[in-house]
Parts: structure tokens; sequence; C-alpha cells
């Protein structure tokens, strides 16, 4: 297990510097960073001055060892709008993100697994008719035209709720199901799939054969093969739900680190992107590391390489 351990972790730092270096050159191979920083009537001493400021003078390796120094201390400069140190700001911004995702991400597992057991338990159902549609809609329909759906018809016309913001606890419900439903319409399928999968392996028929009670194999045996890659799916899209909120959290104004990313790029305050990138970065591929960690406790085949 330990050795399982060490060599993900290794793997996710060794992602993390690949992050770190794309982030820097990203900011570099759009030209002049001062240049697009400020406007475009700033006289040549206003460049020269954030140019010095931001030790863009400097040789390219000195300022990618201020950058990767910077990011190990969670330094990452001072916003240009906020004229506040970056970190700080996204920090403030990440429990609304986090609410979000978490809620979004609950209603997928609390709608999405159920369904797609019963369609795997009785295929050709109503319910498994039902949770098929349900996964096509997740898989096709494009969350951010269905979010302004949502705020015409269920918060403008019939002011079921908020059309914005995080003022009451109903303003994360619209948000929330836009963004948790690509996953939900994942996890129906892939639950479906399993279940139909599993059911006919022998020994699901061994163990009916022995005259266990359907409930005891359900449990037991279909439910806990099912979980394998319910989890990895889970753990990997939860991430991505975190770092990918940005046009969700700018339809509905929602306060977090996405619509933080959406305005500082308007803003073309490239420190405060930056941070939000690496720390989006660094919960995704924690994320995916604690998921390694889940799926080889739940299947010790993993962690064995078997």
């Amino acid at each position: 297990m330990g050795r399982y351990f060490l060599s993900k972790l290794i793997q996710s730092l060794v992602l993390l510097f690949g992050v770190l270096f794309l982030v820097f050159m990203m900011v570099r191979v759009t030209g002049d960073p001062a240049a697009l920083m400020l406007s475009r009537n700033a006289s040549p001493e206003q460049l020269e001055a954030l140019r010095e400021e931001m030790g863009f003078n400097d040789p390219a390796l000195v300022q990618f060892k201020h950058y990767i120094t910077g990011a190990i201390l969670g330094d990452f400069g001072n916003s240009l709008h906020f004229k506040t140190p970056a970190l700080p700001l996204v920090l403030e911004r990440l429990p609304a993100t986090v609410q979000l995702a978490s809620v979004g991400m609950l209603m997928a597992i609390i709608i999405g697994i159920p369904i797609g057991l019963v369609g795997g338990f009785t295929p050709g159902s109503v319910v498994d008719s039902i949770g098929r549609f349900l996964a096509l809609i997740g898989q096709s329909v494009p969350n951010f035209w269905l979010g302004l759906m949502m705020i015409l018809f269920l918060g403008v016309r019939l002011g079921w709720f908020p059309t914005f913001g995080r003022d009451s606890w109903n303003s994360v419900v619209m948000p929330a199901f836009v963004l948790g439903l690509p996953v939900m319409g994942q996890l129906v399928r892939l639950t479906r799939s399993a279940v139909l999968e599993i059911r006919g392996e022998d020994f699901i028929r061994t163990a009916h054969s022995k005259g266990l009670e359907p409930r005891t194999i359900y449990l037991k045996h279909v439910l806990r093969n099912v979980a394998i890659p319910l989890v990895s799916v889970i753990g990997v899209q939860f991430g991505y739900m975190l770092g990918g909120s940005i046009y969700i959290e700018a339809i509905f104004a929602w306060p977090g680190m996405g619509g933080l990313l959406a305005q500082s790029i308007g803003w073309r305050d490239f420190p405060l992107i930056q941070a939000i990138a690496v720390f989006t970065s660094l919960i995704v591929l924690l994320l995916n590391l604690l998921t390694d960690l889940a799926y080889s406790i739940i299947d010790p085949r993993i962690r064995y390489g078997r």
C-alpha cells in the first residue's frame, strides 16, 4: 500500500510541475505580458515600470525560478485589479465553489445512481426508460443553455428560485442542478451498464445456486463491484466540477472561483489568473490522488498491479 501511494504521489507532483510550467508559458507565449495587462493607452514608461515590477525584464530561467518559489510559498503576486495578494482572493471564493460543486455532485449521486441501479436490475422498465432519457439529456444538452432556460422559466416566470446570487438557501438549487446534470447522466449510464454486466458473471450465478437471498447478493456482490467504477468517476468529475464551473457561475452570478476567473480574464489580471489556475489544478490532482487510494481500497488488486 505504501509503495502504491508513493508512486501515485510522485505522479501527482510531476503533473503539478507540468501545470506550473504550462501556466508560466501561457502568460508569455501570447506576447509581452505587460502590454496585455495594461490598457492600450498605457505609456512606454508605464509598460517599463510594470515589466520591472513583475520581473519580466529578468532572464526566463530567473523568472521561472521566482515563479516556482512563489507558487510553493503561495505567493503569486498582487492582483492588478484589487491591488492585494492574489491567493487570498481565491481562497475567499473557494467555499462558494465547493458548495456549488458539492450540492451538484450530491444531486447527481442521489438521482443518478438509484435510477441506474433500478434500470440495471429491471431493464426495459419505466424507470429504465426514464434513466436512459436522463442520461441522453445529461450528455447532450449544453449546460449553459439549460441554465438560461431554467432562469427564464423557473426563476423569472414561475418565481420558484432566485435567478442569481448566493443570498438564500435555495439559490444553489438551479446552478447546482445544471452543473451536476452531465455527471448525473454519466452515473445513470455507468451504473446501469455495470449492473447488467455484473449480473451475468459466474460468481453471481454461483451465489444464486448456493441459495443466497437476492438482497445479500445485491448488497455484497453486485453493489460492491458496481462501486469500483463509480468511485473513480465521482472523484474525477468532482474535480472537474470545481474547476469547470466558470460558465455556470457567470450565468447565475455565483460568487465562486469560476466567476472570479471570468472577471480576471476580462480585467487581464494575470497574477490572479495564475493563482486560480494553479490552485484549481492542485485541488484536481489531490482529488485524483484520493480517488486512486479509495479505488485501491475497494479493489486490492489495483495496488498489487493485477
